[in-house]
């Protein structure tokens, strides 16, 4: 059993390393956009990837709570409320260039980088520090 919850917490981990490089792919892509029509059909291919890199996380984190009996830390109601947040800031990620951003106009790139380098932002510093205080 206790082979088992460390093969576990060792998928959880790589599973949060690879969540920290496709939002680091994601500030790149971003950065390196030109125009928002390609980059949005890029990101239709990315988000995906994403979102499932952050179910797997949160399902793997799941498994291991269920092998410890649901007892429940104050840090495993810390990365389920991360987890919760990061699903948030993508969902407000997507919605900003599907609905907010008028593809249109001539500065829509502009305008779409500096709301969405501010989520990918806040994403990025709370994996950070969320994996900094769960080395420590």
């Amino acid at each position: 059993m206790e082979e088992m919850y460390t093969f576990g917490l060792e998928i959880h981990i790589v599973g949060v390393l690879v969540l920290m490089g496709v939002v680091m792919f994601n500030i790149l892509m971003l950065a390196l956009s030109k125009h928002i029509i390609v980059y949005a059909k890029r990101m239709r291919i990315v988000m995906p990837i994403s979102a499932s890199l952050i179910f797997l996380v949160l399902f793997t984190g799941s498994i291991m709570m269920a092998a410890k009996h649901l007892h429940f830390t104050y840090m495993n109601i810390v990365m389920i409320g991360v987890l919760l947040m990061m699903i948030s800031l993508e969902i407000k990620r997507y919605r900003t260039l599907k609905y907010k951003t008028d593809i249109q106009s001539d500065n829509a790139l502009e305008e779409y980088k500096y709301k969405a380098f501010r989520y990918l932002g806040m994403e990025m510093l709370i994996l950070i520090l969320l994996s900094i205080w769960m080395m420590s």
